[in-house]
């Protein structure tokens, strides 16, 4: 393995046997015991389908990973994206020695430290010091080293008023702060997070993204990051992997995988909600037309939802709110039904209920659409991710200038004059 890379996985594959735990029978046991002493392939591995946990299995074996293979550079920091089910936490899980896999090698150059779920490792009976030491033994540090950086841990986790006392009383963020701080100060070579930084608070997300980033730009360390937070992704990975149903789909820049990420993901143009009670589907049209070829800035926009019977039936709906996200998963323009006056609050299965934008004055760039419903009190259902928009710069200003990427998110055509100076 050359000096760079230090970690390479080749032909990495994975299978569960779906219904029970462990292996099976006694007799497939046995038939992979004979198969193992004639010097023989597993007859197991030849059969098993991909991983589409949507989808009714017709074999009892599933590849959880199949055919896996990359490289990361020492101080890369590699993203790895994909829907609920696609292999990511496995992967992790197998990178990190917590389970082992069916085929393929691992080749690593230093040590390996993991953060896969909130408060893993810890004893809970064992106060949060105890724990700094008994983790930092696990990863082959020495007292006196754990010793050198336990008050740089206990700072940053921001638990040191709860540092003497057991981790069964710390609340779940306390935990993954802990845990974290343990990981990322006794300086691995090899930084293993899952999505367990979505328990934490805003500042401590901020706080654990500028750690990672400094271990990886000040010390050259390499950092393995599965998020669905497509923000924190884009701020702090240099190249990214896109894993679907067990399968690399994708690997390359960033910015390039993530589009195909929600290319892939979502839906364009009209949405079917199969799994919603209340709401049928929701179209999106430019300008009356239902085909939508480009939506400039500044364009009328027109979305129409068709809602169930069982909206009638349910008689306390209140609005109907509907959100647009950019890629990073921030919510950038908000409508609502109640921001209109002259809408009478009905939502009827017989009518289809439109919203029409009149000046959709957005920056240039992908947007998903969110759609909610619910009472004065509570959201009654959300459903998220439905359709993505591209709009497109079309001269918004009338004056040939090209509109920059980070100008913010919502325009504005603004009166300017000079005055005389008196």
């Amino acid at each position: 393995m050359k000096d760079d890379i230090i970690l390479k996985v080749e032909n990495l594959s994975k299978q569960y046997r779906l219904g029970t735990v462990g292996t099976g029978t006694i007799s497939h046991d046995f038939n992979r015991f004979l198969a193992r002493i004639r010097g023989k392939e597993d007859p197991y591995l030849k059969i098993g389908e991909s991983n589409d946990r949507a989808s009714k299995s017709e074999s009892e074996y599933v590849w959880a990973l199949k055919d896996i293979n990359f490289e990361v550079k020492r101080g890369e920091v590699l993203g790895i994206i994909g829907k609920n089910g696609a292999g990511k936490s496995t992967l992790l899980k197998i990178l990190s020695k917590v389970t082992g896999p069916t085929t393929g090698t691992i080749k690593s150059n230093g040590r390996i430290a993991s953060l896969l779920e909130v408060g893993t490792g810890f004893h809970p009976e064992m106060t949060g010091k105890e724990n700094i030491f008994l983790n930092g033994a696990i990863l082959g540090m020495t007292k006196k080293e754990i010793q050198a950086k336990l008050d740089e841990i206990v700072s940053f986790s921001g638990c040191e008023r709860y540092i003497d006392t057991p981790v069964k009383r710390y609340s779940s963020g306390m935990k993954v702060r802990l845990a974290f701080a343990v990981a990322a100060h006794l300086e691995p070579d090899i930084l293993v997070v899952d999505e367990v930084l979505a328990v934490g608070d805003a500042e401590f997300q901020k706080k654990a993204i500028g750690k990672m980033q400094d271990i990886s730009n000040t010390d050259g360390r390499t950092v393995l990051f599965v998020s669905h937070d497509m923000g924190a992704i884009r701020s702090l990975c240099t190249k990214t992997i896109m894993l679907d149903d067990g399968l690399v789909y994708a690997k390359g820049q960033t910015d390039e995988i993530i589009s195909e990420y929600l290319n892939k993901s979502i839906s364009s143009q009209s949405a079917v909600l199969e799994n919603s009670k209340y709401i049928e589907w929701i179209k999106v049209y430019n300008q009356e037309s239902d085909n939508i070829p480009i939506i400039n800035i500044g364009d009328e926009l027109i979305l129409r939802i068709k809602f169930t019977k069982k909206i009638n039936i349910y008689g306390s709906i209140d609005y109907c709110f509907i959100g647009f996200e950019n890629e990073d998963q921030r919510r950038v323009l908000s409508i609502a039904t109640h921001m209109d006056r002259s809408f009478n609050g009905i939502f009827d299965s017989e009518k289809i209920l439109e919203c029409k934008i009149m000046n959709l004055n957005l920056i240039q760039g992908r947007y998903k659409l969110m759609l909610a419903i619910g009472s004065k009190n509570e959201n009654i259902e959300i459903n998220r991710d439905l359709i993505f928009i591209d709009i497109h710069d079309n001269n918004f200003y009338d004056n040939g200038f090209k509109i920059n990427k980070n100008q913010g998110f919502i325009l504005e055509k603004p009166k300017w004059r000079n005055i005389e100076v008196k």
